[in-house]
């Protein structure tokens, strides 16, 4: 019988050093996120995890029994950092956009390079019906201080007057997409992005920033591809006040 040892996150207290079975459930996870951003997760099975972290399957199994309890433990792992970011930037003696510039931030590192296959964050819908309940509340908790910031910030009369929800979830939206996207070797680290998307994103929030009526934009043909590119092609109309060779 293959042994178990107990799922728990990694511990986020600066002060703690990671233990053995942290550091290889690190690998793990490591290993997974690039296996998923390679196969997709549903085609993701737990031997090949298994094959990119470099043990034997029946050894991966000693850490966790399953995938669903891997995906379980990436979100538990994630929650357990964002759930403190939001508790410390709520806290902190701030006005709303800076604590708000925190959270956006914040969230773009922990999700890209502290917690490793958090790319797992994303896939609610994956983690089976007996452990998602749990998950989706501590979510809600989390998603719940997003819009505290925002609504403390619409009555100091920092952030403009909108929906709080949807502000929340459009914000939410946007930083959770960059584990789609970022790469640990690119041009640019987390916390770079991180600073840019707050500017971007709390900016547009700004009482006073620029507002544009909504309209459709009209469409400009290129040169190159222009509106005769649609249509039948004209012959040019002669020109006048030249004669035409007989």
């Amino acid at each position: 019988m293959v042994q178990i040892a107990a799922s728990r996150p990694i511990s986020s207290a600066p002060e703690a050093a990671p233990s053995r079975a942290d550091l290889t459930r690190r690998r793990i996870l490591e290993a997974a996120s690039r296996v998923f951003r390679r196969q997709g997760l549903d085609a993701t099975r737990m031997r090949d995890i298994a094959a990119e972290v470099g043990m034997h399957t029946g050894n991966l199994y000693y850490y966790f029994r399953d995938k669903g309890e891997l995906l379980a433990f990436c979100q538990e792992a994630t929650l357990d950092r964002l759930l403190a970011l939001a508790a410390r930037a709520e806290a902190a003696d701030l006005a709303a956009d800076a604590k708000l510039r925190l959270l956006v931030s914040g969230h773009v590192v922990a999700l890209n390079e502290e917690v490793p296959g958090s790319l797992a964050h994303l896939e609610i819908e994956a983690i089976d019906a007996a452990r998602r309940p749990a998950i989706i509340e501590r979510r809600d908790a989390y998603e719940e201080t997003w819009r505290r910031v925002i609504e403390d910030g619409i009555a100091a009369g920092v952030l403009r007057e909108v929906d709080a929800d949807t502000a929340a979830r459009a914000l939410l939206g946007a930083v959770n997409w960059t584990v789609k996207w970022y790469r640990a070797d690119g041009d640019r680290s987390a916390l770079e992005i991180g600073e840019d998307f707050a500017d971007l994103l709390v900016g547009g929030l700004l009482v006073g920033s620029a507002r544009r009526p909504r309209a459709i934009t009209p469409r400009v043909p290129s040169r190159r591809t222009g509106a005769a590119r649609n249509s039948k092609r004209q012959p040019p109309a002669p020109q006048r006040g030249k004669r035409r060779p007989r």
